[in-house]
């Protein structure tokens, strides 16, 4: 740990936000099928995928995750509209955040592959 405790807790953050990145993209993946606008609590679960993606949005540049950051927004942006309308999402919606999270998993897995890699020098 450094002197500085502002450089210490950003470094915990960090340390944090890169040890859940994964499992929040998996588990919004893994919610799509609740997603459909005829299923009873789609807007539920559009509100709570919308949230997930928006603390990537939020913290990953701050933290030193900015290709995360930018890949999230675009999954945010497909869910933004359904989570303001309080609605699940049609099946054109449903294919895009499909290839956003696809896209926002590469990238995730290539930041944190050079995270661990700068970590360790």
């Amino acid at each position: 740990m450094t002197v500085d405790p502002f450089t210490d807790r950003l470094a915990r953050v960090r340390d944090r936000f890169a040890a859940t990145l994964t499992a929040k993209i998996d588990g919004t993946y893994a919610a799509i099928p609740r997603f459909p606008d005829a299923m009873p609590a789609a807007a539920a679960a559009v509100a709570e995928a919308y949230r997930c993606v928006h603390g990537i949005v939020g913290v990953g540049p701050t933290v030193g995750f900015p290709a995360s950051g930018k890949a999230a927004r675009g999954v945010e942006d497909i869910l933004r509209t359904a989570q303001q309308q309080r609605r699940g999402l049609s099946a054109e919606e449903i294919t895009r955040v499909s290839e956003a999270l696809q896209t926002l998993r590469n990238v995730a897995v290539g930041e944190l592959q050079a995270a661990d890699l700068h970590k360790s020098r």
